[in-house]
């Protein structure tokens, strides 16, 4: 059974940082893309970062310079550094991991406050 389990969600204010962390098993997790996405009231889950099994990070425009995406292959784990933290951040934040077929962990909530 594939899990994805997120933690180091929040609450911070605005300028703070927070460390995301994704647990997965069940999966050759070195084999795998992985991600961060996040979801906030009424609007779309969107990418936040990726990282293949090889090769460099992708981040959205919001994320650059700002948040950092890691993987610990032999941890099985993926992390989301996210610092200069702003308002616009809180989201419910998700992990992702994708090869043939996709996992989603269940998500962890992230609130900055002004």
């Amino acid at each position: 059974q594939v899990r994805l389990v997120e933690s180091g969600g929040g609450l911070v204010q605005a300028g703070g940082s927070l460390r995301l962390s994704c647990a997965v098993s069940g999966l050759t997790f070195g084999n795998y893309a992985v991600g961060w996405y996040r979801q906030a009231p009424g609007n779309e889950r969107e990418l936040v970062a990726a990282l293949g099994s090889g090769g460099p990070a992708n981040y959205a425009e919001s994320a650059k310079g700002r948040f950092t995406i890691t993987r610990d292959n032999a941890k099985n784990a993926v992390y989301l550094q996210m610092n200069s933290l702003k308002p616009e951040d809180t989201a419910i934040y998700y992990c992702n991991a994708r090869l043939w077929a996709e996992y989603w962990g269940r998500g962890t909530q992230v609130t900055v406050s002004s």
